[in-house]
């Protein structure tokens, strides 16, 4: 089994940065994509962003300027930076990551658990 943990959330006032990170731990092989997803109070899911093993980044409907991923394989872990937050930040962010724990198995999905952040003043 895999499980991803996510750190990192709190309360931030406006226009302030925070670091999310994730870790992944379990029976693990390879991380294929690993990523951040957020849901704000009343919306849908929806994807921040997302890292290949390879390095490519795609974005979801963000502000590209304001989010940054950067992921370490060597720790299994994904980390997000948002800076200058807004209040429509405001969302329980979940880490999420496709998991091969054997070089004969395909990649399952899995989710974290999410970690709120509220920005607020």
């Amino acid at each position: 089994q895999v499980q991803l943990v996510e750190s990192g959330g709190g309360l931030r006032q406006p226009g302030g940065s925070l670091r999310l990170s994730c870790v992944a731990s379990g029976t693990i092989f390879a991380i294929w994509n690993m990523g951040w997803f957020r849901q704000g109070p009343g919306k849908e899911r929806e994807l921040v962003a997302s890292t290949t093993n390879l390095g490519t980044v795609q974005f979801g409907a963000v502000e590209k300027g304001r989010f940054f991923i950067s992921r370490d394989d060597t720790k299994n872990t994904v980390h997000l930076q948002i800076h200058e937050l807004k209040p429509e930040d405001t969302a329980v962010y979940y880490c999420n990551a496709d998991v091969s724990q054997s070089r004969y198995k395909d990649s399952l999905n899995y989710w974290g658990r999410g970690t709120q952040v509220t920005v607020s003043s």
